[in-house]
């Protein structure tokens, strides 16, 4: 397996270099296209808010400011791309609709990148990163220091459907890994699973896994990092959402805590 293109949405804000930076250590072992994605915020979104009479002169100002500020992000982001001398990529500057625009060419992605930020719900690509995972289930990686290619990677197994697409996913990444560490507490689960399975199922396509067995108590997300970087981690794969997003944002969750986390790297797939 392989990807051919990696997105990376832009703000035009400071953290783009970074992202744009993770996208091409991800991209450039498989060859693959690196397309800065440029996500303002849209002003479609903000014209119901402003009630009747909108084109008075504060909110024609207002209008403006923002217009303008999606021209000075655009202006900044392009720079970042520009600035990366990685010679398969493309820049995209997404129009009203926006989500409509971001949704489109996630469809088209194989990874979208992110950073630490965005994942935790801050900063202008907030809600493109729950968009991008959560509602078109495309796979993420959040890349996070010491991100790099061909190294360790653990994966989470609870055998679930969230976990197996994650796992499967995330092939591309396992064939170019080290080392493949599948991290599972089969006692631990209310759900009945061996993961000898996902072993086999890694090894039938060239990947040779090892099993590392969790405590059989404990909360399941503090058990995955510190096995993770036992293992000395660079990336952990795991599904995103187990549980209704809406009781994972009241009650936090495994996902909430991973994402929380500083090290490793995290693909997840919803």
């Amino acid at each position: 397996m392989s990807w051919a293109r990696v997105m990376a949405p832009l703000s035009g804000g400071q953290g783009d270099r970074a992202t744009v930076a993770a996208a091409r250590v991800l991209a450039e072992p498989f060859g693959a296209e690196l397309s800065g994605v440029y996500t303002p915020a849209d002003v479609a979104d903000v014209m119901p808010w402003m009630g009747e009479g909108f084109m008075g002169g504060v909110q024609t100002t207002a209008l403006e400011s923002l217009k303008e500020a999606a021209q000075a992000g655009e202006t900044n982001a392009r720079a970042v791309m520009d600035a990366c001398d990685y010679k398969k990529k493309q820049f995209v500057s997404l129009q009203t609709p926006v989500w409509a625009g971001l949704s489109a060419e996630a469809r088209l992605s194989d990874l979208v990148v992110f950073t630490n930020d965005p994942a935790r719900g801050r900063g202008p690509l907030g809600e493109a990163f729950q968009q991008i995972l959560a509602d078109e289930h495309r796979p993420v990686l959040i890349a996070r220091e010491g991100l790099k290619i061909g190294g360790t990677i653990a994966v989470a197994w609870d055998g679930g459907k969230e976990a197996s697409r994650a796992a499967r996913l995330a092939l591309p990444l396992l064939e170019k890994a080290k080392r493949t560490v599948i991290l599972a507490a089969p006692k631990a689960s209310s759900r009945s699973f061996d993961p000898a399975k996902l072993q086999s199922y890694y090894g039938a396509r060239g990947v040779k896994a090892e099993i590392e067995l969790l405590p059989d108590t404990g909360d399941a997300a503090p058990l995955l990092l510190h096995a993770a970087r036992s293992v000395e981690a660079d990336i952990l794969v795991a599904g995103a959402f187990g549980h209704p997003r809406l009781q994972e944002f009241i009650f936090g969750g495994t996902t909430r805590t991973l994402l929380n986390s500083d090290h490793p790297s995290l693909f997840l797939s919803h």
